[in-house]
């Protein structure tokens, strides 16, 4: 019997994927697309009520995170995360260089012709930055994410009383803006200081120093471009650049795949190497390079094939950590070892899981399902963060699945066991989950501060809210494999009479 206890596992912050600016810079949101590896990101408001013009836009993959900001939450700053577009889109891909203009661009670079220095950076002053924070939140702030009372006419007396005197220094001015956040009771909701910003900007899914994201193209697929690089990291010091266009790793075309697969492939022990082909810039030229792996890549799943007492089946027991970007790999190779090693039906550890990427858990829910049917409900003030993510293929197994839950299983864990549960895939075993259901996303400041506002959350695809509430399991105890075949017979799939 497996014991219903486990260990404590720390939770990384994940990343999701980027978009682009209100007034202030929105560097990136928790995974909320149908792929949260996304190349459909959340977005907030559309309106921009100030005239100031925006810095330009960083695109960064973090995923969400984790979801995990300050021990389990979820943010895909995916990189996550899920915005302005007064007059142009930052997120609209550019029209493809003609041949003339890729000869331009040639002639002027063999004659030595140095570009346009870029724009000094515009200087915002202390008032301005405040009132952008401000802004953020007016636009974006989910009202039943705090513990008090909001509304858009409540924050816009707030800016009246913030801004009613002069602020004197910029470090002040930082200080207005925690206060502010504060007031508002949601403990995911916070300011960066240039500093913490700057961390947070070079979280690294991939192991070698730079983040991808999904660009359409004229014909309507998908090309992988840099966006988002450290300097001096592996990938930089081969000859990467901001703007490539990523073609192959390791000898496999990689269009039409997602930035959150490719991360994966990426990833692998660390002072491994990985072969990569990349395309500087729009006109080329092509060049491939052999890239040393930084980030130590662990696998968050482990497993092993028990016999049961009465001798008569095997079930294949799974334990991951956490959902990085191996989960979802790793976990394909334990189902297909144990399958094949004769376990008759899973039991599916997440007990201690904090969450980690929500792009990964939504990945890994997928496994599991049916063409068509819900992962997960994303919800919040934003039209374009009402997501509902469903699954695009058939399931890896079919075999009846335990699930383990307790008070620490949270984030992603809980989406994870939410769509099993709800898509009638899996029995909930243990204890009542935690409660993580918001989604945060990061925006930058004028001045390279930011702020993290929950912007939406996770609702299951019964209809339930995550957030607070956790989700309650079927039985307290592991049950024998006939009930679990006997409660999975019973139950009904959302939608259902």
């Amino acid at each position: 019997m497996i014991p219903l206890s486990s260990s404590y596992f720390r939770c990384y912050l994940p990343p999701p994927p980027p978009p682009p600016p209100i007034t202030a810079r929105h560097v990136s949101a928790t995974l909320l697309s149908s792929s949260p590896s996304s190349s459909s990101s959340c977005r907030s408001s559309d309106r921009d009520r100030s005239n100031r013009s925006v810095k330009p836009y960083h695109c960064l993959q973090k995923l969400l995170l984790t979801h995990a900001f300050a021990g389990a939450l979820s943010l895909s700053l995916s990189l996550l995360a899920p915005f302005a577009a007064a007059a142009e889109d930052p997120l609209r891909p550019p029209p493809p260089p003609t041949a003339e203009l890729c000869r331009e661009a040639e002639a002027a670079e063999g004659r030595g012709a140095t570009p346009a220095p870029a724009p000094a950076p515009e200087a915002v002053t202390d008032e301005g930055l405040v009132e952008e924070a401000w802004e953020v939140v007016y636009d974006s702030f989910l009202p039943d994410a705090g513990d008090r009372p909001w509304s858009p006419e409540m924050w816009m007396e707030k800016k009246q009383e913030i801004l009613r005197n002069k602020i004197q220094t910029r470090s002040r001015a930082h200080d207005i803006i925690r206060n502010m956040l504060a007031s508002l009771a949601d403990p995911y909701t916070r300011f960066l200081s240039p500093s913490e910003f700057s961390k947070m900007a070079k979280y690294d899914v991939t192991g070698i120093g730079m983040n991808l994201r999904e660009v359409p193209d004229d014909n309507g697929s998908v090309k992988l471009k840099v966006l988002g690089i450290i300097l001096d990291g592996p990938a930089h010091s081969a000859g990467v650049r901001q703007g490539d266009e990523l073609l192959s790793v390791n000898g496999i075309n990689v269009q039409g795949k997602s930035a959150f697969d490719v991360s994966s492939m990426l990833q692998g022990p660390k002072e491994t190497y990985v072969t990569i082909e990349v395309k500087h810039g729009a006109c080329g030229p092509l060049q491939s390079m052999k890239v040393q792996r930084q980030l130590v890549a662990r696998t968050p799943v482990f497993y092993r094939l028990e016999k049961m007492e009465n001798g008569d089946s095997s079930v294949g027991y799974i334990h991951v950590k956490e959902f990085n970007a191996l989960a979802k790999k790793d976990l394909v190779t334990a189902l297909r070892r144990l399958q094949s090693a004769g376990a008759s039906y899973f039991i599916l550890d997440l007990r201690d899981n904090l969450g980690g990427l929500v792009q990964a858990g939504i990945e890994v829910a997928k496994l599991f399902m049916n063409r068509g049917e819900t992962v997960i409900y994303t919800a919040g003030r934003d039209p374009q963060v009402q997501n509902t993510i469903v699954a695009e293929t058939e399931p890896l197994i079919t075999s009846p699945l335990i699930v383990l839950v307790n008070n620490r299983t949270a984030s992603a864990s809980e989406i994870v066991a939410s769509a099993l549960h709800d898509n009638c895939k899996g029995i909930l075993v243990g204890e009542r989950t935690f409660g993580k259901g918001l989604i945060q996303s990061v925006f930058e400041l004028h001045d390279d501060s930011g702020v993290v506002v929950t912007i939406g959350k996770y609702v299951t695809p019964n209809h339930k809210d995550i957030n607070g509430n956790g989700i309650e399991p079927d039985l307290r105890r592991i049950p024998a494999l006939n009930e679990v075949k006997n409660l999975l017979s019973q139950c009904r799939y959302p939608g259902m009479g």
